[in-house]
């Protein structure tokens, strides 16, 4: 007999599945197919913070308040970033990616889930370093229009500059870190010259389709939260934004493997997650 511990947990679920399909139904942003466990813990935190006492609860406010909604959705975001974050893997997409990258005379990069803008950025200085930045496009995008209003700034406070020198440094990185930037008080204001060559764009994973025809995907940390239907379905719009023989790069808990779409892929480097496109 099921005790009463399991009762509330699988009302509970029954209660996020039916404030997902309202969110979906009311706003249009689909979390549906996220990992479960990913979302509990969110909306829990989001529950406890507004004194609400169930889902249902939730699910009342959301439709009827939009500015719930929105402060649920930041909830929901995925932000968490910095610059050159994992530079090792920085170093290997440094020494051994851009390389390649050189061998097409226009570079098209992908960076899906943006977030804030940080590893964006840190592109853009790489690819300026190793001479390609004039001849790339880089599109980057989000759903979240808070993180992408961020993103464009480009304004970051000044207390995370110290790790940020210190991951360009351990990345390869050739110039000093602060000819990048200018302080302004408690934050630091990235130059303009490095956005020239990138556009912030609205884009949702879950719901809209291919991007463009591009040589590099960035996609890193951002498909752990969802469950393996919706990865699968990522990876294909994956495979079908990169040219043949382009390059998708993802987060180091992330793995094309064992994905139906991992047949069209070579594995480049597997501590790294890089992978290469097939030639068809």
């Amino acid at each position: 007999m099921t005790n009463t511990t399991d009762d509330d947990k699988e009302v509970e679920n029954l209660e996020i599945t039916l404030l997902l399909e309202g969110m979906f139904k009311r706003y249009g942003y689909d979390f549906r197919d996220y990992s479960l466990a990913h979302l509990r813990r969110r909306l829990r935190h989001r529950l406890n913070s507004s004194a609400l006492p169930d889902m249902g609860a939730m699910l009342h406010r959301v439709l009827h308040d939009r500015s719930f909604f929105e402060l649920l959705l930041r909830d929901l975001s995925i932000n968490v970033t910095e610059m050159f974050r994992d530079p090792d893997i920085y170093l290997q997409i440094r020494t051994e990616v851009v390389s390649r990258l050189k061998t097409w005379p226009f570079v098209k990069i992908w960076h899906a889930g943006c977030a804030t803008g940080e590893e964006v950025y840190s592109m853009a200085i790489l690819l300026h370093e190793e001479g390609l930045l004039g001849r790339c496009q880089i599109y980057a995008t989000d759903f979240n229009q808070i993180a992408l209003k961020k993103a464009k700034e480009g304004i970051y406070s000044l207390d995370q500059v110290r790790q940020f020198t210190a991951n360009y440094q351990k990345s390869g990185g050739r110039e000093s870190f602060s000819d990048y930037y200018t302080a302004d008080n408690d934050a630091v204001i990235l130059k303009n010259w490095l956005k020239t060559r990138i556009v912030f764009a609205d884009h949702n994973l879950v719901t809209d389709s291919v991007f463009s025809e591009v040589q590099l995907v960035v996609c890193r940390n951002v498909l752990i939260y969802f469950n393996r239907e919706l990865q699968e379905r990522i990876f294909q719009t994956f495979y079908e934004s990169l040219c043949p023989g382009g390059f998708l790069w993802l987060g180091s808990k992330e793995s094309l493997r064992p994905s139906a779409m991992g047949e069209h892929f070579e594995t480049l480097f597997s501590t790294e997650k890089i992978y290469k496109r097939d030639l068809q």
